[in-house]
């Protein structure tokens, strides 16, 4: 405990690092909202269909990125300093071996050319050795070097493809420069976790709990992304193309408050209830303000994404919106069940991928409205399901462990440690 001086001091502290890493998650996820926008104004419809297919499929594979991240800073904040390059290592490796076999299999059935496969795997494979060196920030609560690695990825994993598409390089020399910038960013990322430390006394990372976290991160991606690929797969390439531009409504809803998760899970890990509350209420306000927002203006969100050309698809952007904020709560609930060690913390989410890939194979009419329509749907009976199971598992923790929980958290996390 800290003298009663250095509590404001404190509070101001992490207040500075949560302006930071939101201002990081802005820059990150503008740079991933402009790759699309860009792509819609210098590639044909096939082009940008094939684009947003393969930045689904990036963020699908990149999941083990987020895993070990998750994980790392997890079991930073319960036990302190351990080692984590064997984990990395293993995660790195398996990633590798699982691209090489099903992105060839993607080449085929999503129309995708053989090299730009091949590059999306090489960025992909750099992403997911960041999540170590990021984990290891998080965990730490250093956030505002944290809030400077994920300017660096973001930077390395985006800029790239905007430099690319922006110099008219096409789908491929876009590519090509985000491989490329993804791989030279790990460099920067090592050294500024250069005074990281490890404690031998602490028990290492265990494999097992970083594909725990992989594991939910891939259902959260999967069930989110689904749409854009199914809607690669059944809607004409022109149709594809309109349905592309509205899953950047859903994305930018979907990681638009990103910055409460960053900043909570840390919390979440020590068994901090209240702290889930209030992260459930700000994701919660975040997207109905988003979602209000589309509902007015959906024709100018739908310009601003696509482009001139697009804008006529605007009466579908609340539907787009509203299923990335229900999403954006999801990911909350679902990162507060891998904090808490559940077993099988993302069951809801598989099984609704499932329900509804089979959905719009079998009933589902082959429209921007039907796929949209039934994503929503997806979508809401999600959050619902895996809300109540969550608020079950809160129930059922002891009243004695979670208020030791909350007292120790709110001791311990107001510092923030940044050199």
């Amino acid at each position: 405990m800290g003298t009663d001086s250095e509590k404001p001091g404190r509070a101001t502290g992490l207040g500075t690092a949560g302006v930071a890493v939101t201002l990081a998650g802005v820059f990150v996820n503008g740079l991933a909202y402009v790759v699309p926008v860009l792509g819609a104004r210098h590639l044909g419809p096939a082009e940008l269909s094939a684009l947003a297919t393969l930045l689904a499929l990036g963020a699908i594979g990149g999941v083990a990125s987020t895993g070990l991240q998750i994980a790392v800073a997890v079991h930073r904040a319960r036990h302190g300093r351990a080692a984590t390059a064997r984990p990395t290592l293993l995660t790195v490796l398996v990633t590798a071996a699982l691209l090489a076999l099903t992105l060839p299999v993607a080449a085929v059935q999503l129309r995708l050319t053989a090299p730009a496969v091949l590059l999306l795997g090489v960025l992909t494979v750099a992403v997911v050795a960041a999540g170590r060196w990021l984990g290891e920030l998080q965990g730490d609560q250093r956030f505002l070097r944290l809030a400077g690695g994920m300017a660096l990825l973001g930077a390395g994993r985006y800029g790239g493809m905007v430099a690319g598409l922006s110099l008219g390089g096409g789908l491929t020399g876009s590519l090509l420069a985000g491989a490329l910038t993804s791989v030279l960013v790990l460099a920067l990322l090592v050294r500024l976790n250069r005074d990281a430390g490890i404690d031998p006394a602490v028990p290492s990372l265990a494999t097992r709990t970083v594909l725990t976290a992989s594991g939910a991160t891939l259902a959260m991606l999967v069930v989110s992304y689904a749409d854009i690929l199914l809607a690669r797969r059944f809607l004409p390439p022109d149709v594809s193309g309109t349905y592309a531009v509205g899953t950047v409504l859903t994305k930018g809803a979907l990681w638009a408050p990103q910055v409460v998760t960053v900043i909570v899970l840390p919390r979440l890990a020590k068994g901090d209830r209240r702290a889930l509350f209030a992260a459930l209420a700000l994701v919660a306000g975040a997207g109905a303000v988003l979602v209000l927002g589309s509902a007015l203006a959906g024709g100018l969100a739908f310009r601003l994404a696509g482009g001139p050309d697009y804008a006529a698809a605007g009466r579908y952007a609340p539907v787009f919106a509203a299923t990335g904020a229900l999403y954006a709560v999801v990911f909350i609930l679902v990162n507060a069940r891998v904090a808490a060690s559940v077993r099988w913390p993302a069951a809801p989410l598989w099984a609704s991928t499932v329900i509804f890939v089979v959905a719009v194979a079998t009933v589902v009419p082959r429209t921007v409205a039907g796929i949209a329509g039934a994503a929503l749907a997806t979508a809401a009976v999600t959050a619902v399901v895996t809300g109540f199971l969550t608020l079950a598992q809160e129930r059922g923790s002891r009243p004695k462990r979670t208020r030791t929980a909350t007292t120790t958290q709110a001791e311990g996390h107001v510092t923030v440690r940044d050199g």
